[in-house]
This record gives C-alpha cells, structure tokens and sequence, in this order.
C-alpha cells in the first residue's frame, strides 16, 4: 500500500528515509546517512545517486576528508519531503480505517514500546565506536 503510494508520487520509500534522515540530522558524510537511514552501503549509492539527479540533494566533498561527500537536502528535496509526508498520511489514514481515534491511539502506542525494546536491544549488542587511537570505548 504504501509502495504503491510512494510510486505514484515518483518515489521510493529509500527516497524517503534518506531525505527524512538529512532532514532530522542535517547534512551528513554518506556513510554516515545510510546507517542513520538504516541502508545498506550499496542501497544509499544508488539512492543518493537518484536524489541528486532530481535535485534533491547536494553532494559535496568532505572538506576534512576529500575521498568522503557532505550530503545536504535541499529546499526542492525538503518540497519533495513534505509531499511524501501527506503521501504517507493518507496511506495510514487507508490502512487504519477500519479503526476509531481510541484503537489508533492504542496501536500507535503499543507499536512506540515495541520499536523502544528493539531499539534499546539494538544499541545494546552493538559494539562501541572505534576511537582515534583504534581502541573501543574511551581507551582506558
């Protein structure tokens, strides 16, 4: 449903994620885009790719490291942005139908726990960022 959706309006929901990613982070090295859009490596090449062919970002090297690129939506990519938005919403507004305000609320709210439990499982089993000097953690 939502796909299908996503395709009328020339999208795709990986066009989505990333520009919603940038939109909540702000500009980001491309690496750092996919894991905070939860893409694989090859899925945000091709997606930046297809975003910036329709102007929806910018890539730009990265001015600390020239073998990296600052990526940046722009005004036309947050227009783009919020069309989905609405795209999105009515999507929902049809799957959800059959429920009143009250079971929506209840929905929406058992779906936050769930997502905050695998969330939190997540960020427990992953290692530590790798410091300068190689070493997990604070290098103590």
């Amino acid at each position: 449903m939502v796909s299908g959706r996503l395709g009328l309006a020339d999208a795709r929901g990986y066009h989505y994620r990333a520009l919603a990613a940038l939109e909540e982070y702000g500009s980001l090295c491309q690496a750092d885009l996919g894991r905070r859009a939860g893409m694989d490596r090859s899925d945000i090449v091709a997606t930046v790719n297809e975003l910036a062919d329709r102007r929806f970002v910018d890539r730009s090297p990265d001015p600390t490291d020239r073998r990296r690129n600052i990526i940046s939506v722009t005004r036309r990519g947050r227009q783009h942005l919020r069309a989905l938005d609405d795209v999105l919403v009515a999507a929902q507004d049809e799957a959800f139908a059959s429920l009143d305000p009250a079971e929506r609320d209840q929905l929406a709210a058992l779906l936050t726990k769930v997502l905050a439990h695998h969330t939190r499982q997540a960020k427990d089993s992953s290692p530590e960022p790798s410091t300068s000097d190689g070493l997990r953690g604070s290098g103590r």
